[in-house]
């Protein structure tokens, strides 16, 4: 994989370019993509941005998001945008799997791919260009840093500074991890200076769902809640009957898992998530506690130091029961 850097001279050539990430999308996934296709087409390049599944109903207002293939309802149709794609940009994911139905025609495509991603572990062979930087706070920092030191930081307009906002606030917990570096505040202040209007965006974002999700939060709270004081550790349980109940969207259960963690002492939050499919898991950690290693480790999966995923094909029951177990080996650790 070649630096992102030497990729810069063909941005000037206008190219058919397909933008995509990893399934439901988050709110960095989502607006580096959009900020990077409001960007291309500045340009002149012809862009569409193909989103592997569905994504949550509090996206919807951003801009261009309109414009965004769900290739799980139009599968025929993004099949024939990636096979004549020159450039394929791959965001928000270390892996091309991450992308689930789009994988093996983005591998199959002649398009030049390249990654823009700050996850752990990246699979470089699969890449032409890209860059990988862990120690960044999002995608969406990593596009804006694309845009500005590719010499066009004269094309940010405000829906792409809403866009990239936008990733940047969900994915540092609004600028309170600690990957909230002093670049992230220097490239807000750029956006500000632009005119971008901060508050509209967490009020879109975060005071935007319905009834039903406030009932089923408390709900969690009050009866799928584990809290294991002697490993400081928080664990939650979603069954698949929560879901129906509380008629629960793409979405709904975003941010769930940090709630464990506004406990007195807890240094891990954990919650599993009964999905058609499979148990998801989320993890998240304070301090030095790597949750990176433990989703690798034990739950097919990865991520961040302090945030990482998981997944298991076993039932919630048995999963929840492993996670139990294994958490005993690291009692010293969360200490």
């Amino acid at each position: 994989m070649k630096a992102i850097s030497e990729f810069y001279p063909q941005l000037q050539t206008a190219k058919k370019v397909v933008i995509t990430t990893h399934q439901k999308p988050d709110g960095d996934a989502m607006g580096s993509s959009l900020g990077l296709y409001l960007f291309l087409k500045t340009l002149g390049h012809r862009v569409k941005v193909i989103s592997p599944t569905n994504w949550a109903n509090f996206l919807d207002w951003m801009p261009g998001v309109k414009d965004t293939l769900d290739f799980e309802k139009h599968k025929e149709e993004g099949i024939k945008i990636i096979n004549e794609a020159e450039l394929i940009f791959c965001l928000d994911f270390n892996i091309l799997h991450r992308t689930k139905h789009v994988e093996k025609y983005i591998e199959q495509s002649n398009a030049i791919k390249l990654l823009i991603d700050h996850h752990q572990e990246p699979q470089e062979a699969a890449f032409d260009y890209g860059i990988s930087n862990t120690g960044k706070s999002s995608t969406c920092e990593m596009v804006y840093d694309f845009i500005v030191e590719s010499g066009h930081s004269d094309k940010i307009t405000i829906d792409i500074a809403t866009c990239l906002y936008t990733g940047v606030m969900t994915d540092t917990g609004s600028f309170k991890f600690p990957s909230t570096t002093a670049s992230v505040h220097r490239m807000v202040a750029h956006l500000k200076e632009l005119g971008l209007q901060h508050s509209i965006i967490h009020e879109n974002i975060y005071d935007n769902f319905l009834e039903n999700r406030l009932k089923f939060i408390g709900n969690a709270l009050l009866n799928r809640m584990d809290i294991l004081y002697e490993y400081n550790t928080a664990v939650m349980y979603i069954p698949k009957s929560d879901l129906i109940k509380f008629d629960i969207k793409t979405g709904d259960t975003e941010g769930l898992v940090n709630y464990l963690l506004t406990i007195e002492g807890i240094k891990l939050g954990a919650i599993v998530i009964d999905r058609d499919e499979e148990r998801k898991w989320s993890f998240r950690s304070k301090g030095n506690f790597d949750v990176n290693t433990f989703a690798r480790l034990h739950f097919e999966g990865g991520g961040h130091v302090n945030a990482a995923g998981g997944r298991s094909s076993e039932s919630l029951e048995n999963t929840l029961q492993k996670f139990y177990r294994v958490i005993k080996q690291y009692e010293q650790q969360l200490q």
